[in-house]
């Protein structure tokens, strides 16, 4: 297969770059490098430096026949603060990538989010759930869903929309929009004290990254929809930071804040439908996973 990963030398889309490499694959990369870098995309894949809101003579040399569209503008804060960026680069630039893959034939497996489109959940969220997102982020990763189930019945394509819960692994850098696996375990291995804000109860649902992309795999064969991608298991914070100092082997108390303005209190995923239909289920456990990112960590 040829394919496209765009973000492809970012956090998860590495690790989709090299899974593609490992099946035999032709893959190219459409990056802009504001977060990924050069070092990250594997050797045998080709980095083509550019913009997911021009990709149209990357994508028309190419003529990919699938397309891996993780790269995002995926900073919350960043969407509050400027909706219109926000908007430009996931609602347009998912545009422009549908549009680009219309003429060349392409499936596209879009990476979406779970825990900001279905906002507090009351039980684990079914992709029939309220969608009801918090901030500009959520609705504009909707917006690229809505759109890509648009082209699939203007179009007749199968085009897959993914949303990914708490993804964490090697490779995700402990700062920016980080997640809280890398933030805690980058500030245990450099002597820094984890901050928990509030008081630790609030809970989300973490996936580890070789478990997101084998769902992506499996999307790319699937006729099209929308599905979870998660473990189905919630984790609050102190749990999560109590099983981060077993894997460590670093035991240190956290520091206490003030819970942050709007921060979800429980965030869990249904991901039977994507058992059904993908024949997916995660194959990690919280605590192989969290092995798995500390041994990457420690030798970075």
């Amino acid at each position: 297969m040829r394919a496209v990963v765009t973000g492809g030398a970012g956090f998860i889309g590495s690790h989709v770059v090299e899974a593609l490499l490992g099946r035999g694959d032709e893959v190219h990369v459409l990056d802009d490098l504001s977060k990924g870098t050069r070092e990250r995309v594997a050797a045998g894949a080709e980095l083509h430096v550019g913009d997911i809101r021009d990709p149209d003579a990357v994508f028309d040399a190419i003529r990919p026949e699938a397309i891996f569209h993780l790269a995002a503008q995926a900073d919350v804060r960043v969407s509050v603060e400027r909706p219109d960026v926000d908007a430009d680069v996931n609602v347009l630039g998912t545009v422009r990538i549908l549009e680009a893959a219309r003429r060349s034939g392409a499936k596209v497996v879009f990476s979406s989010t779970g825990g900001a489109i279905y906002g507090e959940c009351t039980r684990p969220a079914a992709e029939s759930a309220e969608r009801s997102p918090l901030a500009p982020y959520g609705t504009s990763k909707l917006c690229g869903e809505e759109y890509l189930a648009t082209w699939n019945r203007l179009h007749a394509t199968g085009h897959v929309s993914l949303r990914l819960a708490n993804v964490y692994g090697p490779r995700q850098e402990p700062h920016g929009e980080a997640g809280v696996v890398a933030i805690f375990m980058g500030l245990l291995h450099t002597g820094g004290t984890p901050k928990i804000y509030g008081d630790g109860s609030q809970t989300r649902d973490y996936v580890f990254v070789a478990d997101a992309v084998h769902a992506m795999l499996a999307a790319v064969e699937h006729e099209g929809g929308v599905f979870n991608v998660g473990t189905g298991t919630e984790t609050s914070v102190l749990e999560l930071y109590e099983a981060i100092q077993r894997a460590t082997g670093v035991i240190r108390e956290p520091a206490f804040a003030e819970a942050r303005l709007g921060e979800l209190q429980r965030s869990v995923l249904d991901i039977s439908l994507a058992g059904r239909e993908l024949g997916w289920r995660p194959g990690h456990s919280l605590e192989a996973g969290l092995a798995q990112t500390w041994a990457w960590v420690v030798q970075e």
